[in-house]
């Protein structure tokens, strides 16, 4: 959703609320594609401080349905996004760093690209379904939290690879 923001960049020290609705059904990023399944409408403050930078506050929630790292079921996980964003406006005298500012084009503000830009900053490193979740099997692929397979799960230990190829060289064809 993009909004127009003309007034809160054009008035001196103007104090605005914008009810934002997002547009926004699936996160995409380089790990993948992830469906949003629970994104409410939500408010975000505009403030222009003294026509030196516009300064915007909000806080939503978004729920992703993300795989488990070790079973990939889906698993529903929910992201608090504080928006907090300082951005410079007009001639800056140098003091100031700039940020990535790709939401705002101009006058136009696009809410759609600030959330995901959020949800990119707080993604979680690891996603888990449980916290004792068993994962696949890596030989045949079966969920083993809904069961258990017929594979040979032993691991031979790597200290006795060597012994191992000296017993293969001597094997009876």
């Amino acid at each position: 959703m993009k909004t127009n923001i003309t007034d809160v960049l054009t008035i001196e020290n103007m104090t605005t609320e914008r009810q934002i609705h997002p547009e926004l059904h699936e996160f995409r990023s380089k790990l993948g594609s992830f469906p949003l399944t629970g994104i409410a409408p939500f408010t975000l403050h505009f403030e222009n401080r003294e026509n030196k930078r516009l300064h915007i506050l909000g806080e939503t929630d978004v729920t992703a349905a993300v795989p488990c790292d070790r079973c990939l079921e889906d698993v529903p996980v929910l992201i608090h996004l504080a928006i907090e964003r300082i951005i410079p406006i007009g001639e800056t005298d140098g003091e100031d760093e700039a940020e990535d500012i790709g939401f705002l084009a101009g006058t136009w503000l696009d809410a759609d690209r600030l959330i995901h830009d959020q949800i990119l900053e707080n993604w979680p490193m690891k996603v888990l379904c449980s916290e004792d979740c068993k994962g696949i099997c890596k030989k045949c692929g079966t969920n083993l939290n809904h069961g258990s397979c017929l594979c040979d799960r032993t691991e031979p230990d790597p200290r006795m690879a060597a012994i191992q190829d000296i017993f293969n060289q001597f094997k009876e064809v």
